[in-house]
């Protein structure tokens, strides 16, 4: 896609709003969760399904947002997506009952994926120069690994308001994007070729995915070895066999299982899922540690975030790339994720009586310098080698590795840590000593999570050439 280079920047910058406004939606309403779960009656069982709401239908649409934007035009399939998140979080707004709150969510978690899985395939394609891609992936790379903790801290403000703002924020921002978009990014060429929909691998995969993470989710109260749990863990699996199986049968694959071959792109995809299931439990359970555990309020909550954001803006806007072209792809990754993994360990020692400064504070900034040193390298690895004509599904492939490992990971970690708290109080043990334990257990399987993502750092194969692609 040729674009001149001022309009290239400005596209850019209409692209990553875009993404930013999908990405804060994923935690911008840990913060609020307490207050949402007062004024709808949510039980904490419940509470979690309007976080999972949301990252079951966006990681389960990324993949077919990335295709369809591949057959049918990336600008068209950006601004169908734009209007859905758009009106969809007006509904979320407005919502006066769980259904309709968690309903809401899922239809904005399907346009999320689209915008999100094209903003990504447009941003290497419209920078073509490697040194360009390189600064641009810098940026977007912040957004994405940025916009969970910045998602907290402006979470933190509105819900001091209002928790409706939370989803009303997105209303303007999304209108604006659509009008930048409609006239900034011309109508591109689709390939009439590949007019073909995987209708049932849409189907089977995101059942399958669904499936596991309500099985996870309910396992504390089923029983993990009951009847009831195991049935639902074998029909999960047996739908993700039949995908596997479509995939290779169909004229049209939802996902070409060659594309696999890539060695980067799967290897990354992997890291992807183990950061991302440590990442989002971190934002969810840090969340709630600093509210129920320390008594914090939503603004403060959101300030004691700003850490996080200022040291991943640093390093994944200005340093991360001195990094790569300095050590490769696989030490900034291996180190990162490190950092991020000894950031929960810290934090899974934090006491009832916990300091900001002494208890909190060091976590943060581990977090921040970890996941801005790492998240730019993890995507120069997925996009190394990738066609343009398969830009949208391996952005898809990507993307859908995070969003169903933070997914999965939030259940398992909010699960786990559930059930130290249960069997805690049942021992006579004091509520919030058991509350505060079930975090610390949650938080050393993030730190496990975190740190098996770093050693998969390891076995990727550096791009031929680190300093051609970094200017």
């Amino acid at each position: 896609m040729h674009l001149e280079g001022n309009k290239r920047w400005w596209v850019f910058s209409v692209l990553c709003l875009g993404d930013l406004m999908v990405v804060l939606d994923m935690t911008v309403v840990n913060v609020a969760l307490p207050s949402i779960k007062t004024g709808l009656g949510f039980t904490p069982s419940s509470l979690v399904w309007v976080v999972n709401a949301y990252l079951l239908t966006y990681g389960g649409f990324l993949l077919l947002g990335g295709r369809l934007g591949d057959i049918f035009g990336q600008r068209r399939l950006f601004l169908v997506g734009l209007t859905i998140f758009t009106l969809a979080s007006l509904a979320c707004g407005f919502s006066q009952t769980q259904t309709m709150l968690i309903l809401a969510r899922c239809v904005q978690g399907i346009g999320g994926a689209i915008v999100s899985a094209i903003a990504f395939s447009l941003v290497i394609n419209i920078f073509t120069d490697q040194d360009e891609r390189a600064r641009a992936l810098g940026i977007f790379g912040f957004i994405m690994a940025g916009g969970g903790s910045i998602g907290v801290l402006l979470g933190g403000f509105l819900t001091e308001i209002n928790w409706h703002l939370n989803f009303l924020i997105n209303i303007p921002i999304g209108i604006g994007v659509f009008i930048a978009t409609f006239y900034l990014l011309p109508l591109m060429h689709t390939d009439s070729d590949r007019k073909g929909i995987d209708i049932w691998g849409v189907l089977l995969v995101t059942s399958s995915l669904i499936l596991v993470n309500y099985t996870i989710v309910e396992g504390n109260d089923a029983g993990w070895l009951t009847l009831h749990t195991l049935s639902l863990f074998g029909s999960a699996l047996i739908l993700f066999i039949t995908f596997l199986f479509v995939e290779t049968k169909v004229c049209a694959p939802l996902i070409p299982l060659s594309l696999f071959k890539m060695r980067n792109l799967s290897v990354a995809s992997v890291i992807g899922v183990l950061w991302a299931a440590a990442m989002f439990a971190f934002f969810f359970l840090s969340a709630l540690y600093l509210q129920t555990i320390l008594g914090y309020g939503p603004q403060e909550v959101g300030l004691a975030f700003l850490p996080t954001n200022i040291i991943m803006a640093i390093f994944s806007v200005w340093l991360s790339a001195k990094l790569v072209i300095r050590f490769g792809i696989r030490k900034p990754i291996f180190i990162g994720l490190g950092l991020a993994a000894l950031s929960m360990l810290l934090f899974a020692r934090a006491p009832i009586d916990g300091m900001y400064w002494l208890d909190v504070f060091p976590s943060m900034m581990l977090l921040g310098l970890g996941a801005g040193m790492a998240f730019n390298p993890v995507l120069l690895a997925a996009m190394d080698g990738v066609p343009e004509d398969e830009s949208g599904l391996a952005s898809g492939v990507v993307n859908t590795a995070f969003m169903m490992g933070g997914s999965i990971g939030l259940a398992v970690l909010a699960s786990a840590a559930a059930a130290r708290t249960l069997g805690l109080i049942q021992n006579g043990v004091d509520q919030i000593v058991a509350l505060n334990s079930g975090y610390h257990t949650a938080f050393l399987i993030g730190a496990l999570f975190a740190a098996l993502g770093a050693c998969g750092g390891f076995f990727l194969r550096e791009t031929s050439s680190p300093s051609a692609h970094i200017g």
